[in-house]
C-alpha cells in the first residue's frame, strides 16, 4: 500500500444529466428489444442500471466490483440481476463527465445501435448536464502499473500535467484486413466526441459466422457493425482509416470508468481487451486505495 496521498479533489463538481432521456434498440448478442430510460441521480449516486423488468430493487452499480467475466463485451452482477455491454454507454458517461444517473432498462443488454458510443452521446447531449454541489474524487496515477502478459497488457503511467490521456495499439498481423493500428489521445469531452465517439465495434468474418451459429448475434447484419473478410469491411464503410484502434480505446475509456472516479494519469494498451482493463482498475483501486463518497453504493 503506497503511503503518499494519492486521491485529490479535483477541480470540478460531480454532475448529472439535466432531464431524463430514453433510447431504444436491440442487443447485438441477445437480439432482445430494450428500452432504456436515463434518470438524473443525485450527488454521490454514481452509475446505477436498475432491471425494471426484475423489480426495483434490482439495481446494479457501474462498478468494477460487480464485473463477471463474459466474453467480448463487459457484464456486471449484483444479486440475481445481470446487465450485458455496458462500456459503450459508460464511456460516453464518463467522457461527458457525468457521474450520476439512473439507467432504467427492460432487458439484460443495452442497446448495441453500430456498436459505437455515438447514440449514447447524442441521447446524454441532448439530456443536458447539470452540475452538483459536491466535487468529485480523482485516483492520480503516481507510477508504473502494468497487467497482463507480453503479448496482451495494458499499463497505467503517470500523465503529464493531470490529464486522461491514452495509447493503444492493435496487431492482427499483417495478412490481416484489419493489420496492425496505433493511436494516442488525450481523452476530453471534446476530442472523445470528435474521435472515438463514432468508432464501431469490428469483428472477423469468420469469428462472425460462428457466433451465428451458436444462436447468438441474429439481427446483426455487416452493415450494422464492421464485420471484416479478406478484402475490408463487409457492406460498410470506415469511418476513420484506424478506427479499429480508435474503438479499442473507446472500450478502455468505459471499462476504467467502472473506477467509479475520474482517472489522472496515461493509460497504454497493447492487445488488451475488457478482461484486462477491468484488472487494472482493480490494481489501481487496491494499490492506491481510492474509496470515496461516490463509491459507497458498492458498501
Amino acid at each position: 500500500m503506497k503511503s503518499y496521498p494519492e486521491k485529490h479533489r479535483p477541480g470540478r463538481f460531480q454532475s448529472t444529466i439535466a432531464a431524463s432521456t430514453t433510447v431504444n434498440g436491440f442487443g447485438l448478442w441477445s437480439g432482445k428489444d430494450v428500452r432504456v430510460e436515463i434518470q438524473p441521480a443525485a450527488a454521490n449516486t454514481g452509475v446505477v442500471f436498475v432491471r425494471q423488468d426484475l423489480g426495483e430493487t434490482a439495481s446494479i452499480p457501474g462498478l468494477v466490483e460487480f464485473r463477471i467475466e463474459s466474453p467480448r463485451r463487459t457484464a456486471l452482477r449484483r444479486g440475481g440481476a445481470t446487465v450485458e455491454m455496458v462500456e459503450h454507454v459508460m464511456a460516453a458517461l464518463a467522457a461527458l463527465q457525468i457521474d450520476n444517473c439512473l439507467l432504467r432498462c427492460d432487458a439484460a443488454e443495452m442497446p448495441g445501435f453500430d456498436g459505437s458510443s455515438q447514440a449514447w452521446i447524442a441521447a446524454l447531449q441532448a439530456a443536458g448536464r447539470q452540475e452538483l454541489d459536491e466535487p468529485r474524487d480523482v485516483l492520480v496515477v503516481t507510477e508504473r502499473i502494468r497487467v497482463g502478459n507480453d503479448e496482451n497488457w495494458i499499463e497505467a503511467v503517470p500523465s503529464r500535467e493531470g490529464q486522461f490521456s491514452s495509447r493503444v495499439r492493435i496487431d492482427y498481423g499483417y495478412d490481416s484486413p484489419i493489420g496492425r493500428q496505433t493511436y494516442e489521445l488525450e481523452i476530453t469531452p471534446e476530442s472523445f466526441c470528435q474521435e472515438l465517439a463514432a468508432a464501431r465495434t469490428f469483428i472477423l468474418k469468420e469469428e462472425a459466422d460462428w457466433l451465428v451459429s451458436q444462436g447468438l448475434c441474429q439481427r446483426v447484419k455487416p452493415s450494422d457493425v464492421l464485420v471484416f473478410s479478406d478484402e475490408g469491411p463487409i457492406d460498410n464503410e470506415l469511418k476513420f482509416s484506424n478506427e479499429c484502434v480508435r474503438h479499442k480505446m473507446l472500450d478502455i475509456v468505459g471499462d476504467l470508468a467502472l473506477a467509479g472516479c475520474d482517472l489522472k494519469g496515461h493509460f497504454i494498451g497493447h492487445c488488451s481487451g475488457h478482461r484486462l482493463n477491468a484488472e487494472l482498475v482493480r490494481t489501481l483501486l487496491s494499490e492506491f486505495s481510492v474509496v470515496g463518497p461516490s463509491r459507497l453504493l458498492s458498501a
